[in-house]
């Protein structure tokens, strides 16, 4: 298992560097202070897992675009706070399990080989906050996708503005003129009922799965 340690913290990353380092079958690649240098390592370094120091603050939505672009590899929050709230937060940015506070390193271990095998065990009342957050997901969205027809270029153009991209940046991404682009998120904009580009962002920020209804609905 190749991990990279993010953690703004270097007392903290060189000693789950030696920590893992005494394990077998595990290797940590890098250890990171930003999630710029996040996103260079992975371009360039294979990894499964990375485990990410979510104590001192970190930007989500950061992390749901590294998320998105790099869904192979797992990302699991480290020191999460176990309220269901927060659970499902690191959810819902692309988080695909989490490493609790008081967790031993022998149990960090252990969670780890867990979620790199696509298991995540944790607490009865937080499994519970879970399926409860995705019934209220369903109803407060189920009316949207059954009335939702964006085109798959609309779909697109709503998941850049999700991660924040103005219209030159959309329009570079998708090889599209600044016009073209102007077009699409004024009928994206029309169909999800919405008066600004900000309230596409925070919808695409709550509910990510809305810039994908279209596409996966025709495929």
């Amino acid at each position: 298992m190749n991990i990279v340690v993010l953690t703004p913290v270097r007392l903290l990353g060189d000693g789950l560097n030696a920590c893992f380092s005494s394990r077998p079958n595990t290797c940590v690649v890098a250890v990171l202070s930003d999630l710029a240098s996040l996103r260079e390592t992975l371009r360039m370094i294979p990894a499964d897992v990375v485990l990410v120091d979510v104590t001192l603050g970190i930007d989500l939505f950061d992390v749901r675009a590294i998320a998105a672009e790099w869904p192979n590899v797992a990302l699991v929050a480290l020191g999460l706070n176990e309220q269901r709230q927060d659970v499902i937060q690191c959810g819902r940015v692309g988080f695909a399990g989490y490493v609790a506070r008081h967790a031993s390193i022998d149990a960090v271990c252990k969670s780890l080989w867990e979620i790199v095998y696509g298991r995540l065990a944790c607490p009865p009342e937080i499994s519970g906050g879970l399926l409860r957050a995705l019934f209220r997901k369903d109803t407060r969205t189920n009316d949207l996708e059954s009335d939702l027809a964006l085109t798959r270029r609309e779909s697109e153009v709503l998941e850049l503005l999700g991660r924040g991209f103005s219209n030159k940046e959309i329009g570079d991404e998708l090889c599209l003129s600044v016009a073209t682009v102007k077009h699409h998120v004024h009928h994206v904009l029309e169909k999800l009922k919405l008066r600004k580009r900000a309230q596409a962002m925070r919808l695409v920020h709550d509910a990510p799965w809305i810039s994908l209804t279209s596409h996966f609905r025709r495929r």
